[in-house]
This record gives C-alpha cells, sequence and structure tokens, in this order.
C-alpha cells in the first residue's frame, strides 16, 4: 500500500499573521504606545527575516483590528486606546447640587479667562496650538519680506474687502474643501470672531431667534447674546453631529432667522458632520430660506487623508456664509480672518465700512505672503501630524490615569476631547479643585447658555505632551477619583 502523502502549507503564508499577533499583543499592553511609529515595511522586513508581502500583511492585519493606522507619506502608527468612548452624549445634562449652582455663568467664563493666561499654569483650556507648534521666524522673514516689497511699507489702508495677495491664496485654498471661489468673493476681517458678527448684524436684528449647537464654544453664545438676539440650541451629539430633525422643527415653532453652527470639528465634542449631511443641513435650510453662518474656523486641523468639505461647498442660493481665520492654525495674535459671505456680501462690506473700515495692512499683507511662498502647505502638513499624535498620547494617558467610568470622544481634528465623568461629579468643583495645583481646564457648564454639562469638561491637547502634561493628567484623575 502505498503512504499517503501531506500537502504541507509553506510557514511563510502564516508568518504574517504570527508577527501581527505578537505586535497586537505589545500594543494591548502598552508596551509599544499610543501615537507611536512603527517600523517601516522594510524595516519590519529586515528585522524580522520575512519578506516584504509579508511585513505588508502583517501591518494590514493589524489595520484591520483597528489597533494602527497608515498614515499618507509618513507611515504606520498606533492608535489603540483602552480608553472607553461615548458614541452620543445627550442634549441635556442634570443640574447637580452644590456650589456651581452658586456661580452665574458669566463669572464662570470670566474664571475660566481669567487663569488660563497665566505662564505658571499647565493651561488644558486653551483649544490653540502651542508657539512651539507655530513657524515664529518664517512669520517674522514673512512680515519683513512684506513691508519691504509693498510700495507704502504697509502703512496705508488696505482696500475695505482686503489683501489682494491674500484672498488670492485664500480662494485657492478653497478648491480642497470642494469650493469655487473667486478673491473678490472674500472679505478679510480681524478674526474669525469678527466675521461671525458681522454675518450675524447682515442677516438678523435684535429680538431675532438664532439656532446653534448645544453644547458649543462659549464665545458664540456670548457674541450671539451680545447683538441682542434669542437663542435656540440644537441638540448634537459626538458621532453625527447636529439634530437635522430637531433643527426642522425648531425652525417652524421659533421662527429662526439665521443659524451658526460649527460642522467641521465643533467645539467641544470635536465632531465632523459627514459630507451627506452637511448636503442635507444646506438643503433643509435653504427649503426655509434660512442663512446658515458656518464657523470653519477648525476645518484645516484634519487627521484622514483629505480635507473635509464644507456647507459652503453644497450652497446653490448664497446662504452659507463661510467664516474662518489663521488663528488656530498659523498666528493667534494677528488676528487674520475672512468670510465668504455669498449673496449677503454688500451688507458685510458696508459693516465692515461703518465699524473698521479695513483690516490691518503688515499682518493681512504677511499672511497673503507666508501662503505665497508654500510655507504653509508645510507648516499645516507638521501641525496635523503632530495634533494627531498629541490627540493619541492624551487620550492614552486619560485611560491610563482617570477612573475606569470615564468616557473620552474619539474627534478626527481639531484641538480638544470632550470628556464624561461620572454624574456625582460637579465639573466646575472639579475645575476649582484643579487650579490648586496650577492646572487649568473648562468645566462644561460654560458651553450652554444654561450651564447644563455639569458632569463633563473639556481638555485641549494643543501642548505638546510631555512629562508636565503627563503629571497634570495624573493629578486629574486623582481629584476626579476623590469625588
Amino acid at each position: 500500500m502505498e503512504k499517503s502523502t501531506l500537502t504541507t502549507i509553506p510557514d511563510e503564508d502564516f508568518l504574517y499573521v504570527q508577527i501581527a499577533d505578537r505586535l497586537g499583543s505589545q500594543i494591548r499592553q502598552q508596551v509599544i504606545k499610543t501615537g507611536e511609529k512603527l517600523p517601516s515595511v522594510r524595516a519590519l522586513s529586515h528585522e524580522q527575516g520575512i519578506s516584504l508581502s509579508t511585513a505588508y500583511k502583517a501591518y494590514v492585519q493589524l489595520e484591520i483590528k483597528g489597533l494602527i493606522e497608515a498614515r499618507p507619506k509618513s507611515g504606520y502608527y498606533v492608535r489603540y486606546t483602552p480608553a472607553r468612548s461615548f458614541d452620543k452624549i445627550k442634549p441635556k445634562g442634570e443640574q447637580q447640587e452644590g456650589e456651581s449652582k452658586k456661580v452665574s455663568l458669566d463669572e464662570m467664563i470670566a474664571m475660566v479667562y481669567r487663569n488660563f493666561s497665566a505662564e505658571s499654569m499647565l493651561r488644558l483650556s486653551v483649544a490653540s496650538p502651542a508657539l512651539s507648534l507655530l513657524p515664529q521666524a518664517r512669520l517674522n522673514k514673512s512680515m519683513m519680506e512684506a513691508i519691504r516689497l509693498s510700495p507704502n511699507s504697509c502703512i496705508s489702508y488696505e482696500s475695505v474687502q482686503g489683501n489682494e495677495t491674500l484672498k488670492k491664496h485664500i480662494a485657492r485654498h478653497a478648491f480642497s474643501w470642494g469650493g469655487n471661489i473667486l478673491p473678490d468673493d472674500i472679505v478679510t476681517t480681524q478674526g474669525c470672531m469678527e466675521a461671525l458678527v458681522f454675518c450675524l448684524r447682515a442677516v438678523t436684528k435684535p429680538g431675532d431667534v438664532v439656532a446653534i449647537e448645544g453644547p458649543t464654544y462659549f464665545g458664540i453664545f456670548n457674541t450671539v447674546q451680545s447683538l441682542g438676539l434669542k437663542i435656540v440650541e440644537i441638540p448634537t451629539d459626538a458621532t453625527d453631529g447636529l439634530d437635522l430633525n430637531y433643527l426642522e422643527k425648531a425652525i417652524g415653532v421659533h421662527k429662526i432667522k439665521a443659524c451658526l453652527f460649527v460642522p467641521t470639528f465643533s467645539n467641544p465634542l470635536g465632531y465632523c458632520m459627514t459630507n451627506e449631511r452637511k448636503k442635507q443641513l444646506v438643503e433643509l435650510l435653504a427649503k426655509h430660506e434660512v442663512p446658515l453662518i458656518e464657523d470653519d474656523i477648525y476645518g484645516e486641523m484634519y487627521f484622514g487623508k483629505t480635507r473635509p468639505r464644507t456647507c459652503k461647498s453644497y450652497d446653490k442660493q448664497g446662504l452659507v456664509m463661510l467664516c474662518s481665520s489663521v488663528s488656530k492654525t498659523l498666528a493667534p495674535g494677528y488676528r487674520v480672518g475672512w468670510c465668504i459671505p455669498g449673496k449677503f456680501k454688500r451688507e458685510i462690506v458696508n459693516l465692515k465700512l461703518m465699524h473698521s473700515l479695513s483690516s490691518a495692512s503688515p499682518t493681512q499683507a504677511a499672511i497673503g505672503h507666508f501662503f505665497e511662498t508654500g510655507r504653509y502647505d508645510l507648516h499645516m502638513r507638521n501641525l496635523r501630524k503632530a495634533l494627531h499624535t498629541q490627540c493619541l498620547r492624551y487620550t492614552q494617558a486619560i485611560a491610563e490615569h482617570f477612573p475606569d467610568d470615564v468616557k473620552v470622544s474619539r474627534p478626527q481634528g481639531g484641538y480638544v476631547l470632550w470628556i464624561e465623568l461620572d454624574k456625582k461629579i460637579d465639573a466646575f468643583e472639579l475645575y476649582k479643585q484643579a487650579l490648586t495645583y496650577k492646572i487649568s481646564i473648562s468645566p462644561g457648564q460654560i458651553f450652554s447658555t444654561d450651564s447644563r454639562f455639569t458632569n463633563f469638561i473639556r481638555i485641549s491637547f494643543g501642548a505638546p505632551y510631555n512629562d508636565e502634561v503627563d503629571k497634570g493628567l495624573k493629578t486629574l484623575g486623582r481629584l476626579i477619583s476623590k469625588f
């Protein structure tokens, strides 16, 4: 009788699974930390004595499991974190009994503003980049070059709509978010907040109702209220963003005259509405002829491969007024912003003539020159990479140092993490306790007009992760555990 023969499968076919399992085990046990860069495919092939194909398959296996991610032209990075996330944030929080009820919302906001500027403070409350991430020397060079090249050394007034070089490059960059914009469609402003004010004043009058997100950046509802406007907060969640069904009902009930939303990397939730939902939002508001003021200040801080589209890119009637600036990306102190106001351009230009006549010439010219030299694109590639890594490192540290029941948002861009704590915890009380350790955070109460979200806090990951940040988050974790 002939002996039967067994067909053996080469070990090579299983090597990638073994390599992936070993790497996955190290990632889960945090031997390899979140945000760390892995060896290249070629380096892994060399050090493990395997083929390039096997090394690539191992990384693909880990990517499918969500343990690592590939970044364009950069390589593979660990993305796994044991921190629990939450899919949806409820639009309403429960008011806690305690000291925070005795402090008004305005007082809370004033306290946060007053304390986060101290140099000795660990400023986890500031949703902006650390100075170390900004190209100070190159900006200085652009400022000097812009003044040198100007026929009047930038001491005369700019045209009302702004510096031509700057507008030209803003229009070019609009291509990345699906825009078809001409320089003459743009009006420059003193930062994004002035752009929002001009847009609000162009389409409303005191007593009108404006819809905003809930929660949202406190500067937005303070600005809306300062203009004598009433507010309706539209519920949002950390995954889908705005509740469009709620918004449609609110338009009819409250006779909403305008909407002011941050659809891309909203502050504080960090969500980015999908392109389809942005299109639905634009179509819904167009049907009711309600203008949309789109705050796109965080739109360039994306962690994915491509820049998210804006609501403005779906605008067919000129009802979307896009506002942005370089305050979160390049130069907060330069106060260079702009709006693309669609059919309301004449009203915006008239408002600018009445209130500021023109924007500052030297800073506009400097930012225009910075764009012209191609430095902006290089800077943004570096900034996005740094922010993505910092987001992962901060999230990892929160998982290690905070109680197990803490839930953390999963932003795909921007600067902030929105953190849900146990319902017994008063975020404002936590804020005050953290101040005694020279740590500044943002309590959730300041992100709604009626001080809701009492057991939420916002933490910024704008500063590079270091020993000071790690120590601060560890201290916060201890304070939270004591409640």
